[in-house]
């Protein structure tokens, strides 16, 4: 024999004939105490919250969701809009606290465990059809109220986030522009470091972008994302970038100042490159430049130009500093010598194959195999185009005199066909 009674059509289950709803109300003052005790014990991060702050508005939030799960018990329905709002405000409150998602949403659940226990404990053995239907809205008021504070936490984190990456780019793009970065730093909370180590970095394609029929979007950004999330987890302080999936500009904070930046940096650097290409799954050619904050301008662009400079002449992925691309880096300036340089291979322009064959060759230390490995071809073949080669340009680059004269054409070659303009 079920206890209920009804009110229109709505069922307001009974315990013991007593309506369930009114023990909730009658015991309210009891439950918030219990339920706060309980969530100190059981959830440490609000152990660590102020007693003010506990027993204000964390203590109101509780008093609300047990007289509004009584008012689900009054009338039967779930909580309107102005009650959902509730929710949610105060959830975005905690996420702007820094209270974790997993911790707010298991507070309500720990004060509807105590409410349950308050409340089924006072059940008689002909209430079970009540008990039943308690249990029914308590599920259905928790699926609410979890969807609700989910919402709320989620939006107020998406705006908080969308607020630092604004000032991060901001801060991004005055070091970019040069001059001092100071008050764009402030804005955006962060103390500038005593150099940003600046990687100009362009990245390969993962092998899933090159299978067909997959997703190469997906494949792009997923790849993207690793790079980003490796970049963050092996970096101290707070790393910037502008990045696509073909590569970009990455400025890390670095402790070493400019001026003594040297071999350990450099190694440290060239690991953290490997490891980046590693986790992305994909090869990366990187060059780097260090600078104080207002010097980043002009090492974007020398990182840049270095980039570019080891990309044409052939070089693998890796690291790579001005030092390592001098010859390469000082011929791709504008100048008469350049230019002769250059047209040394103009003979080789109706027969690309053979100027192709020549950068393998040169890349590959002068071996014909690892050329032909790269190009995938007999290496007879590779024989046979540097002999064409030779013909062509009287260079013959199995000769180590003509070797260095071709790489140095190649140099020219490709700064004459970009046509680079005066860097004054």
């Amino acid at each position: 024999m079920t206890g209920s009674n009804a009110v229109g059509r709505v069922s307001v289950p009974q315990f013991g004939g007593v309506p369930v709803h009114k023990r909730l109300q009658d015991a309210a003052g009891a439950l918030e105490r219990a339920v706060m005790v309980r969530l100190v014990e059981r959830l440490p991060v609000y152990g660590t919250l102020s007693a003010e702050h506990l027993g204000g508005d964390i203590a109101k939030q509780v008093t609300r969701g047990i007289r509004s799960f009584a008012a689900v018990l009054s009338t039967g329905e779930m909580p309107g809009q102005a009650e959902a709002a509730a929710i949610r405000e105060s959830s975005a409150r905690r996420a702007d606290e820094g209270v974790p998602l997993e911790a707010v949403v298991g507070a309500y659940h720990l004060g509807a465990e105590e409410c349950a226990t308050q409340v089924f404990s006072t059940a008689e053995p002909g209430d079970l059809g009540d008990v039943l239907l308690v249990q029914r809205q308590l599920l259905a008021y928790l699926r609410l109220v979890s969807c609700e504070v989910a919402a709320g936490y989620v939006q107020e984190r998406q705006t908080a986030l969308s607020d630092e990456q604004v000032a991060l780019q901001s801060l991004l793009s005055r070091l970019l522009e040069g001059g001092s970065p100071q008050a764009a730093a402030d804005r955006a909370g962060i103390r500038l470091p005593p150099c940003y180590l600046v990687l100009s970095i362009a990245v390969g394609p993962h092998p899933d972008e090159l299978v067909p029929g997959m997703n190469h979007a997906v494949a792009a950004r997923r790849k993207l994302r690793r790079l980003r999330n490796e970049l963050q987890r092996q970096t101290r302080g707070v790393p910037l970038s502008v990045l696509s999936g073909e590569g970009g500009l990455v400025l890390i904070p670095y402790e070493t100042p400019a001026a003594d930046f040297g071999r350990v940096d450099r190694d440290r650097v060239s690991r953290l490159v490997q490891q980046l290409g590693r986790m992305c799954g994909a090869e990366l050619v990187a060059a780097a430049a260090a600078a104080a904050p207002e010097g980043v301008a002009e090492a974007a662009r020398l990182a840049g130009e270095v980039r570019e400079v080891a990309e044409a002449s052939g070089r693998g992925p890796g690291l790579y500093l001005l030092d390592d691309v001098l010859l390469e880096y000082q011929l791709s300036r504008p100048s008469p010598a350049r230019d002769g340089l250059a047209a040394l291979l103009d003979p080789l322009d109706a027969r690309p194959e053979l100027l192709v064959t020549l950068r393998a060759f040169l890349a590959s230390g002068l071996d014909r195999r690892r050329a032909a490995a790269r190009l995938q071809v007999h290496p007879n073949t590779v024989d046979y185009r540097l002999r064409k080669a030779a013909e062509f340009t009287g260079l013959d680059a199995a000769r180590g005199a003509d070797a260095l004269t071709l790489r140095a054409a190649l140099a020219a070659h490709d700064a004459v066909r970009q046509g680079r303009p005066d860097s004054g």
